[in-house]
């Protein structure tokens, strides 16, 4: 297995923990992860916690931390002794909020191990809508060099323009300081900002600010989750207060962005061009993944739409990163120390 460089406190893992040999704590891995990730994991862990995988649990009725994305009822009244809930990646399912919120007593978290790859990816979704990227390499590859010789260029200089961030949380941090970067004037929203703006981003506003601050913005970067709130947040009267050829790039969640809104701005060219990771349909079973359309509008015609298949914290490392995110978070756990990533179950995230 190829290895990767961490930040210091990421490599210390279990070796800063104090052995505590008569007291432990049972962790249930829902999922069946690969031998050496749960290897890995251990290794990781403080050497009281028990480690337990699979999705059948059988005889397994005494674990404290269930690690599962969409647990059923039996998962959650197997074990007496369940008082955690880890979500293993950000966000929540609605079906996980609406059975939880059954269980007041459960305390539930959610793993942010892929803020780094899934801002990443908002930043290569953000460069291919902006200068065309597809467009031209297809072009290329007819061995036609028109696009080159068109004036004035359609690609689109990100210096200068205001970027726009919906959640600033760990993955909104990351893209602002990347936009921040590229020299761009950096506004993000916040469900409960403790500031007005910090080393990155120049305005930081609670979300009853977004109809202000959209025709302020060239480049609109959705990193939430979706939720009650969220859904249809952005839609036919939100996206016509944004300037000409801005451009939008979701990596949060599809539904947040009204579907035919979006469609009908990006065929009409009031809405420059898009980047999406995020949609509004998919495979329902493993036969369905290679002929399913990702929405009922024909997104895939459009040239100034970037498809991509809701891969953001995809990456060669990213197993080994939710080890390392899920060891720390179960390790505080054993240490009674304070557990991060909780999930507010009435706002969804």
């Amino acid at each position: 297995m190829r290895a990767i460089c961490l930040p210091e406190k990421e490599k210390l893992g279990v070796i800063t923990l104090e052995v505590e040999p008569n007291r432990e704590l049972h962790m249930h891995l829902q999922y069946d992860y690969e031998p050496e990730m749960v290897a890995y994991l251990r290794s990781l862990l403080h050497p009281n916690i028990i480690v337990s995988v699979g999705n059948d649990i059988g005889q397994t009725t005494n674990y404290h931390i269930l690690v599962a994305g969409r647990p059923e009822r039996h998962h959650i009244e197997s074990s007496p002794l369940l008082h955690t809930l880890v979500v293993p990646w950000v966000g929540i399912p609605l079906e996980t909020r609406e059975l939880l919120s059954e269980y007041p007593a459960i305390s539930v978290h959610n793993l942010h191990h892929n803020a780094a790859p899934t801002a990443e990816l908002a930043i290569a979704l953000l460069f291919a809508a902006a200068k065309l990227i597809i467009p031209y390499d297809q072009s290329l590859r007819q061995h036609d060099w028109n696009m080159r010789y068109l004036r004035p260029g359609p690609s689109r200089l990100l210096s200068g323009q205001t970027a726009l961030i919906l959640g600033y949380g760990t993955i909104g941090r990351r893209v602002a300081r990347a936009c921040f970067a590229l020299d761009m004037i950096v506004l993000a929203t916040k469900r409960r900002p403790l500031q007005s703006s910090d080393e990155y981003t120049m305005e930081i506003h609670p979300p009853q600010n977004l109809v202000q601050l959209l025709p302020r913005t060239n480049v609109l970067i959705i990193c939430l989750p979706l939720t009650s709130q969220t859904e249809n947040l952005i839609g036919e009267k939100e996206l016509a207060l944004l300037p000409a050829d801005s451009v939008l790039v979701n990596v949060g969640r599809g539904p947040i962005v009204n579907e035919a809104a979006l469609y009908e701005a990006l065929q009409n060219g009031s809405l420059s061009a898009a980047g999406l990771d995020v949609w509004y349909n998919y495979p329902p079973d493993k036969a369905s993944r290679a002929n399913t359309p990702a929405s009922s509008f024909p997104f895939h015609e459009l040239n100034n739409v970037v498809m991509s298949p809701h891969r953001g914290g995809d990456t060669s490392e990213t197993e080994r990163l939710r080890m390392i995110h899920l060891a720390e978070l179960v390790n505080a756990v054993f240490q009674t120390k304070p557990v991060p990533n909780k999930v507010d179950l009435v706002s969804g995230y």
